[in-house]
């Protein structure tokens, strides 16, 4: 039984991390769901609360900064507030509408077209929708690096206990 509890840790762990990656997949909350089913598996014992405590602002800072990161590359390169949730549509419906290039045109796209409609010059526009994918890119390696701190924080705390 050990070895399915860690298997399916290991499964949402992948699951967590492609969501980074892959805005659909539910991301840092795999990530959190997995501490949980190590403790149906195993114990929750080896938990204090300073461990969720520090998951928990993890997966807050995740979320506030995933969106701000975002906004923050449409508003750094002019863009309008239409265009910043443009952008976020475009992320979301993005690999659905153009599966192999949708994760970047989708905000490009949003952004650009936020822009027209706001009636700004196309050479604006399309610098706003590059700002958007810069913001994708930043925020990308923003969620690994603290999805990776949540899994490294966990294998710490239930290895060293």
């Amino acid at each position: 039984m050990d070895v399915v509890g860690w298997i399916v840790i290991v499964v949402l762990f992948i699951v967590g991390m492609a969501g980074a990656v892959y805005p659909v997949l539910p991301g840092a909350l795999a990530i959190y769901f997995a501490f949980f089913v190590y403790g149906w598996f195993f114990s929750f014992s080896s938990y204090r609360p300073l461990f969720w405590i520090i998951q928990t602002l993890i997966v807050v800072a995740l979320f506030v900064a995933d969106y701000a990161v975002n906004a923050w590359g449409v508003k750094r390169f002019g863009g309008s507030r239409l265009s910043a949730i443009l952008s976020t549509v475009g992320i979301i419906i993005g690999p659905f509408v153009i599966p192999a290039f949708g994760l970047i045109l989708g905000p490009f796209i949003g952004a650009v077209l936020g822009e027209l409609i706001g009636k700004a010059p196309l050479d604006r526009a399309i610098k706003v929708g590059f700002g958007s994918v810069l913001g994708l890119f930043t925020s990308t390696v923003m969620k690994v690096i603290l999805q990776l701190a949540m899994i490294i924080v966990f294998l710490i705390w239930v290895l060293h206990r």
